[in-house]
C-alpha cells in the first residue's frame, strides 16, 4: 500500500527527536476552522440564495444539505481509504477540490449547479475532517501532542458557532455569493505552506472495491439518519426516515468494512470516548439552539443582544483551549478532559434553575463556563483517543471521533426540539436546558472511566483477525 514505509513510523510522522512542525499544526486548526465554518455558514443565506435563483426555500436549503451529507456519511469510508495513504498528497488534492468548489458554488447560475458543487464540497470536507487531527498529531513528538491537537479541536468548532455571524456580515455586505468565496483565501494559504512544508510521503492511492462498497453503504445509511435529524424539527414524521438506515449501517457493521473499525474502537475504552464526544456534541448544540430561541422569540431580546450573548460560549472554549493542550501535556490528557467536561456540565446545569426568568449578562457568565469546559476538553480527549489509536488506524480513529461529533451536533436540536414542543412555553424551555445538561454529565464519567485493553488489540491491524472474537 501506498504511503507505508518501513517500521513503525508512518506518513509525515515526526520520528523521535525530529523537529516539531508547528506551522503544519497552523494549517490543521486552519483547515479545521474553515471546514465547519462551511457547515453553518450557508444557513444564513437560503433566502437570499432562493431569491437570487428563483427556486424555493426547500430547494435553497440542499445549499446547505449538499455540503453537511457527504462530509457526515464519508467520514468512516474515508478514514480507511486514508489508512496508509500519503498525507501531503491527500491534503493537496483535497484542499485544491474545496476550493474549487467554493469557486464553483459562487458563481453558480443555476440551483442543480450549486448542489453539485456542495456536493463535490463536502466529499473534500469529509477528507479534510479526517486528515486535521492526524495531521496535528504527527507533525509533533508525543510529549506535545495535547498541545497539538488542541489547535484544530478548538478553531474547528469555533468555525461552526461563528458561521452564522460572518455569514450575515458578508450577506448584509456582498451578497450570498460572497459565503462562497471567502473560504478560498485560507485554502490557498493552506496550500502554499502544505507544499512547501510537509514532507513527501507517498502518492494517494485510489479507492479500492471494499473502500467504494462502504462508501455506498455508511453514506447511505447515514445520509438516511441525518436527513431524518435535520429535517424532524419541521416534521417528526421525516423521523420515519431513520428507519432507513438502519439495514445498510447492519450489513456494513458486520461486514469485512465494518469488523476492523469496531475492533479499533473496543481498544482502551475508545467506544466510551467517542460516545462522550457524541454526548458533548449533543449537549452543546441543544443548548445553543435552545438559548437562542428563547432569548430572541420568548423574552424578546434584540437579535444584536443575542448576537452579544450567545458567543460567551466560543469566546470561553477559545480562551480555555490553548490551556487545556499544555495541561494536557503536563498533567495527563484524560484528568484535564474529564475536568473539562465537568466544567461544561455545570455551565449547563446552572442554567436549567433559570427558567423564565433570564438577562443576557446571567446568561453570558454561564455560557462562558461551559465554553471554558468545552475549551479544556476538545484537545485533551481528541488527545486521548489519538494516541490510543494502533499507528496503522490513525485515520479510521480520526474519522469515528469527527462522525461522533458531527451526529451530536445534529442530534442535539433535534432533540431539543421535540423535547421542547412536548413540555411547551417555560417548561419547555427548562426540559430543552435539561437535555442539554444531561447529555454533558453523561459524557464526565465516560472520559474518567478507563478502559480495559482488550487482548486483541495486537490483532487490530488485520482485517481479518476481529472477525473470530466479534460478538
Amino acid at each position: 500500500m501506498a504511503g507505508h514505509s518501513p517500521g513503525s513510523e508512518q506518513p509525515g510522522h515526526i520520528p523521535v527527536g525530529g523537529e516539531d512542525r508547528w506551522l503544519l499544526v497552523a494549517v490543521a486548526g486552519l483547515l479545521s476552522f474553515v471546514a465547519m465554518l462551511d457547515m453553518n455558514i450557508v444557513n444564513v443565506a437560503l433566502a437570499d440564495i432562493a431569491e437570487g435563483l428563483h427556486v424555493s426555500a426547500a430547494t435553497a436549503q440542499w445549499a446547505a444539505l449538499g455540503y453537511q451529507l457527504p462530509v457526515v456519511a464519508l467520514l468512516l469510508p474515508v478514514g480507511r481509504w486514508l489508512d496508509g495513504a500519503g498525507m501531503r498528497s491527500a491534503l493537496l488534492v483535497a484542499t485544491a477540490g474545496f476550493a474549487l468548489c467554493c469557486a464553483l458554488a459562487a458563481a453558480a447560475p443555476w440551483a442543480s449547479w450549486l448542489i453539485a458543487a456542495r456536493l463535490a464540497q463536502g466529499a473534500f470536507g469529509a477528507v479534510l475532517f479526517v486528515l486535521m487531527p492526524v495531521l496535528a498529531l504527527r507533525s509533533v513528538r508525543p510529549e506535545l501532542r495535547g498541545r497539538a491537537t488542541s489547535v484544530p479541536a478548538t478553531l474547528g468548532p469555533l468555525g461552526a458557532v461563528t458561521g452564522p455571524a460572518v455569514g450575515g456580515l458578508l450577506l448584509d455586505h456582498l451578497g450570498w455569493r460572497a459565503v462562497f468565496l471567502v473560504k478560498i483565501p485560507f485554502c490557498l494559504l493552506a496550500l502554499v505552506v502544505a507544499w512547501r512544508a510537509m514532507p513527501r510521503d507517498g502518492d494517494l492511492r485510489l479507492p479500492d472495491r471494499r473502500s467504494a462498497a462502504d462508501a455506498v453503504l455508511v453514506g447511505s445509511g447515514v445520509a438516511a439518519l441525518l436527513l431524518a435529524l435535520t429535517l424532524a424539527p419541521g416534521s417528526p414524521a421525516w423521523l420515519v426516515l431513520a428507519l432507513a438506515a438502519v439495514p445498510p449501517l447492519w450489513w456494513w457493521l458486520w461486514g469485512p468494512g465494518g469488523r476492523p473499525v469496531a475492533g479499533v474502537l473496543r481498544a482502551t475504552g475508545l467506544f466510551r470516548a467517542h460516545t462522550a464526544v457524541l454526548a458533548l456534541a449533543a449537549g452543546f448544540a441543544a443548548m445553543h439552539y435552545v438559548v437562542a430561541l428563547h432569548l430572541q422569540r420568548d423574552d424578546g431580546v434584540s437579535a444584536t443582544t443575542t448576537g452579544l450573548t450567545v458567543p460567551a460560549f466560543p469566546l470561553g472554549m477559545g480562551l480555555a483551549g490553548p490551556l487545556g493542550g499544555r495541561l494536557a501535556d503536563r498533567c495527563g490528557a484524560r484528568p484535564v478532559a474529564v475536568i473539562g467536561a465537568a466544567l461544561t456540565a455545570a455551565g449547563l446545569l446552572l442554567l436549567v434553575p433559570l427558567g423564565g426568568d433570564w438577562s443576557p449578562a446571567g446568561v453570558a457568565w454561564r455560557l462562558a463556563l461551559a465554553g471554558l469546559g468545552m475549551g479544556l476538553n476538545g484537545g485533551p480527549t481528541q488527545a486521548l483517543v489519538m494516541g490510543a489509536a494502533p499507528a496503522d488506524r490513525a485515520a479510521t480513529v480520526g474519522s469515528s471521533v469527527q462522525l461522533a461529533r458531527s451526529l451530536g451536533f445534529t442530534l442535539g436540536p433535534a432533540l431539543a426540539t421535540a423535547v421542547c414542543g412536548l413540555a411547551g412555553g417555560d417548561d419547555g424551555v427548562t426540559a430543552g436546558l435539561t437535555l442539554a445538561a444531561v447529555a454533558a454529565c453523561i459524557a464526565v464519567p465516560l472520559l474518567a472511566l478507563r478502559g480495559r485493553r482488550p487482548a486483541l488489540v495486537q490483532e487490530m491491524s488485520t482485517d481479518a483477525a476481529p472477525a473470530a472474537h466479534h460478538p
